[in-house]
């Protein structure tokens, strides 16, 4: 049995994820024996991998929190640039993370010491600003794993491999198994009773703009929806926040079952992100807000270059879900969409109706699977090599 090392790189909780579905999926394709090293969290290191350092000390954030580690930064990037070259590796694969992942795969390829294909996963969102990135990354990389069918030709027409392997939401079972009964029959909620799902945000900055505006669109629909039951699914740490800031409404206030309250759900209300996404994936009629303080909708209006901001929109090149933004973004305008989505049922299938062409536009593919084929292609790539090279 051939030995082959594969190295890895991840710098936060996501990628971590990433890494070890890719981890898992290689070792029950490949043939061959793998070996895993590099940077990779709890995840990565039950698949198999031994961590250079603990992955903690690169989820960094935000400009003041990265000044003072620049110094320790730059170490471990040389850290992980000496470790490779020592290691000789078959394959680099780095996850996400490019301001880490980047440096070390272009030092890498210019100091010429490790012959080793370069494989990033999880393409960067070059469609949506600083378009000038595709050549640049072409420079150092073999190859990209994109996770939206519509990146690849950003890439191609720089002369760089890339190859679209779906979302990791496809191998979600609680999205892809989500359950809107069995939540209604937990939480006594009828069949025929509306349930409104309301997602004001993450982050404090998105809370503190869009929480005013969603209390005020529910101060709207309990005057034409007396009976209209509300549900707000959140992080643990947010939930007293949210239960506080809508007091004076009957909303539950959650941390668990996420996808069934999704799918339980008439429609949603929310601030824009991945969980327009997971919205969609659970087939949830939605409306998508956003709003930004003065500056920032300056730069995004000088610098987004995409017709829409909503994944699921993006994906499909159409307006499935509305999308009330910036000045856009109010009470009025919110509820005036939420309406058509709890009165009118073609308003509801226009959108169910793209959410089947969204799953039709992942076309089932595990990105795990795909990308281990991928790897595992330039593992054979190398073998060739190889084999000409010992014969000469």
């Amino acid at each position: 049995m051939t030995h082959r090392h594969i190295y890895m790189i991840a710098g936060e909780a996501s990628g971590d994820l990433l890494g070890a579905g890719l981890m898992k999926a290689l070792k029950q394709q490949s043939t061959d024996d793998i070996e895993f090293s590099g940077i990779g969290g709890v995840e990565m290191t039950e698949q198999g991998l031994q961590s250079l350092f603990p992955m903690e000390t690169l989820s960094v954030m935000g400009v003041f929190e990265v000044l003072p580690r620049i110094p320790d930064l730059l170490k471990r990037i040389r850290m992980t640039i000496r470790d490779i070259e020592e290691k000789q590796p078959d394959v680099i694969v780095t996850i996400d993370s490019p301001d880490f992942c980047f440096r070390v795969v272009k030092a890498i390829k210019a100091r010429g010491k490790a012959k080793a294909p370069r494989v990033h996963y999880v393409a960067p969102s070059v469609w949506a600003w600083r378009p000038g990135r595709a050549k640049k990354v072409a420079q150092f990389l073999d190859h990209i794993l994109a996770l939206l069918p519509f990146e690849p030709p950003y890439f191609e027409k720089e002369g760089l491999d890339c190859t679209f392997i779906g979302h990791p939401m496809i191998e979600k079972d609680d999205i892809v198994h989500a359950d809107g009964q069995a939540f209604r029959g937990k939480h006594d909620i009828p069949a025929e009773q509306k349930l409104l799902c309301v997602l004001p945000g993450s982050r404090n900055s998105e809370l503190k703009r869009m929480l005013p505006v969603f209390q005020d669109v529910l101060k709207r629909l309990s005057k034409t929806h007396p009976d209209l039951k509300v549900v707000s699914v959140t992080l643990p740490h947010l939930k007293e926040r949210i239960q506080q800031a809508f007091s004076e409404y009957d909303v539950m206030v959650t941390d668990q079952d996420k996808y069934n309250a999704f799918a339980a759900s008439d429609a949603a209300i929310a601030t824009s992100g991945t969980v327009a996404l997971e919205l969609g994936m659970t087939r949830t009629p939605s409306v998508i807000g956003y709003k930004m303080n003065a500056i920032n909708t300056m730069l995004v209006k000088l610098l987004v270059k995409t017709k829409y901001v909503t994944l699921p929109n993006i994906i499909l090149d159409r307006a499935v879900m509305p999308e009330l933004l910036l000045e856009a973004c109010t009470a009025e305008g919110i509820t005036a969409e939420t309406e058509k989505l709890l009165t009118d049922p073609a308003a509801v299938q226009a959108q169910k109706d793209g959410f089947d062409a969204l799953y039709q536009a992942f076309d089932g593919l595990s990105p795990s699977t795909r990308g281990a084929e991928v790897v595992l292609s330039l593992l054979g790539e190398q073998k060739k090599t190889a084999a000409i090279e010992t014969a000469a």
